[in-house]
Order: C-alpha cells, then structure tokens, then sequence
C-alpha cells in the first residue's frame, strides 16, 4: 500500500506542477507588484482551466501524502515522494518543450536512484 500512495503523490504532484506551469505561461507575466494587478493575476488564475486541474491534482496529491504518512515513517514518504522530480522533468521536456539539458536530467536520475535505495 505505502508504494501504491508514493505512485498516486509522484504522479499527482508532477500533473499539479505541470498543469500550474502550463496554465500560467498561457496567463502571461506578471507586469508589476500593485494590488489592482496582482488582483486581476489572481482572479485570471482563478478561472483557468489548467490551474484549477492543476490545484485539483496537488490537493489529491497532498491527501494521499497525509494517507502515506498515517501507515509509514516521515524519513521514508518524503524522500520516496521525490520520485516526482524525474517524471516532472520528462514533462517538461516533452509536454512543456524546455530545453532540459545534461545537468539537469543527471540530477532528476540522482534523485531517483536515491527514492530506488529507499526500498533495500
């Protein structure tokens, strides 16, 4: 069951953080920090579909997480969580089109080795 919730928060997690990117490249850029601007930011936010899915997919994530730590150990459901950097960075190279290089797909690897030992 602890590996089943550790897929469930990867892959909601990653969703959620892809789904907000997407929806808030679409928003734009945030011209300037003055609240009638960052008023109208938020209400964008609010209404775009792609956020709202991706708030969806974090909060399922998060509940699933509080299910996770209910049956194992703190030091074993954070960092097996971490599994979501590799599959957020694959993500976003192929969905998002970010130019992901080397050193960053060597790091997201390392990550996931570590999430790997966690089993042993």
């Amino acid at each position: 069951m602890r590996w089943i919730l550790v897929g469930i928060i990867a892959i909601c997690n990653t969703l959620g953080d892809v789904l907000n990117t997407a929806g808030m490249k679409r928003q734009g850029e945030v011209e300037d920090l003055r609240p009638r601007s960052l008023f109208w930011m938020v209400r964008r936010a609010a209404v775009n579909p792609y956020v709202i899915a991706g708030i969806a997919a974090m909060a399922v994530s998060f509940f699933a997480l509080l299910s996770l730590l209910s049956i194992a150990n703190v030091s074993f459901a954070v960092p097996a969580t971490a599994a979501s950097y590799l599959l957020e960075t694959l993500l976003a190279k192929y969905i998002l089109g970010e130019d992901v290089r080397s050193r960053r797909w060597a790091a997201a690897t390392l990550v996931a080795m570590g999430v790997v030992l966690l089993q042993f």
